[in-house]
């Protein structure tokens, strides 16, 4: 019996990672699931958050945005819009972006402009899973 599951993460631009982990964490639209080896066949959607996957002991984080989610064959992968590893994600830029996000929301809401209200809020969400997945506070 395997003890650890294939992870494959993979964005339109290609595949991000492809490695045996131990455990898997992933933030699904209806709540945070957990895969470990040899899950049962599963299909869920994914919203932006934090993809959080065990190996050798040790935990690592990657920011993901939108997608599905396949577990089948002691295989679970990831198809979404974009992923970034904790470790690459530039801090500084994640934090201008989500300044962005919140000023864009709050004149939206103080001068009741048009701007596009749902564009802003998923900047700001996605602005907050990269400096989480980083380790940040936000």
């Amino acid at each position: 019996m395997a003890t650890q599951i294939q992870l494959e993460v993979v964005t339109p631009k290609g595949a991000v990672i492809s490695e045996q982990v131990d455990m898997v964490t992933a933030p699904g639209y209806a709540g945070v699931f957990g895969i470990l080896a040899n899950h049962a066949p599963l299909l869920s959607t994914i919203k932006v958050g934090s993809l959080v996957y065990k190996k050798d002991g040790r935990d690592d984080v990657m920011m993901i945005s939108g997608g599905f989610c396949e577990v089948s064959n002691n295989k679970v992968t990831f198809l979404v819009e974009s992923a970034e590893r904790g470790t690459d994600i530039d801090i500084d830029r994640a934090l201008r972006a989500k300044e962005r996000a919140e000023k864009r929301l709050a004149e939206a809401t103080a001068q009741q402009e048009k701007i596009d209200r749902a564009r802003a809020e998923a900047a700001l969400q996605r602005a907050l899973a990269r400096l989480k997945a980083a380790g940040q506070q936000a």
